[in-house]
C-alpha cells in the first residue's frame, strides 16, 4: 500500500501519491514495483493498486521511461527489492523488457492502449527474445497484472494464496450475479 512512514517520502502528481523508498536497513520494502512510463499512465494503476490492497500486498508505482531517461530506469530496477516487476507501456512498449533486461525476477508487462487498439504494444511486449521473457496480460489489465503478481508472491506466502481463493470467489460471485440476487432477495440454486 502507498503510505508515508518510516523509510519512505510520498508526493502527488495529479492527485497520485507516489512513494520513494528512502529506506534504511530493517524496514521492509514493496514486494511489487509497478512502473509505468509517464505520468499519463497513472490513471491506469488504479486496478492494481485496488487489488493490492484487497489482497495486502505492499507495492510502489514509479514512473521512468525507458526511451526517455533510461539511467533513471536502469537505477530504479537494479535498487529494488521487489519480488516481481509490473511495466505498464504503450505503442513501441519497451518498458516492461528493458525491466527484465535489467533484473532475473519475474517481469508482467501491460500493453497500454495509446494507438492500435494497444495491439501495437500487444506485440513488442510478447515478441520478447530468447533469455529475457516478459509475462504478459491483456490490453490495460492492470488488475490481472496484479493478480498474477500476487499469485506468484502466493507461491511461498500461505496468506497471499488464500487471499486469492477469497478474491476469486467473489470474483465467481459477481459474474454469475449471485450477490446482486442476494442484494434484491432472490435465492439462487446451483
Amino acid at each position: 500500500m502507498i503510505k508515508s512512514g518510516k523509510g519512505f517520502k510520498d508526493y502527488a502528481v495529479e492527485g497520485f501519491r507516489i512513494r520513494e523508498a528512502i529506506c534504511p536497513v530493517g524496514v521492509e520494502m514493496a514486494k511489487v514495483l509497478i512502473i509505468v512510463g509517464s505520468k499519463n499512465d497513472l490513471e491506469l494503476t488504479k486496478d492494481s493498486k485496488e487489488i493490492f490492497d484487497r489482497i495486502g500486498i505492499d507495492y510502489e508505482v514509479k514512473i521512468a521511461s525507458s526511451h526517455r531517461n533510461p539511467e533513471r530506469l536502469r537505477k530504479i530496477v537494479e535498487n529494488s527489492d521487489a519480488s516481481v516487476f509490473i511495466g505498464g507501456a504503450g505503442l513501441a512498449a519497451h518498458l516492461p523488457g528493458a525491466i527484465a533486461s535489467l533484473t532475473e525476477k519475474p517481469v508482467i508487462g501491460i500493453p497500454i492502449s495509446a494507438a492500435l487498439l494497444g495491439l501495437d504494444s500487444l506485440f513488442s511486449i510478447v515478441q520478447m527474445p530468447k533469455g529475457v521473457p516478459v509475462a504478459c496480460v491483456g490490453i490495460n489489465r492492470f488488475d490481472n497484472a496484479a493478480i498474477l503478481a500476487a499469485e506468484i508472491i502466493g507461491i511461498e506466502d500461505e496468506k497471499v494464496r488464500d487471499k486469492i481463493k477469497e478474491l476469486r470467489e467473489e470474483l465467481r460471485m459477481e459474474s454469475e450475479g449471485e450477490s446482486s440476487f442476494k442484494k434484491v432477495g432472490f435465492k439462487t440454486k446451483g
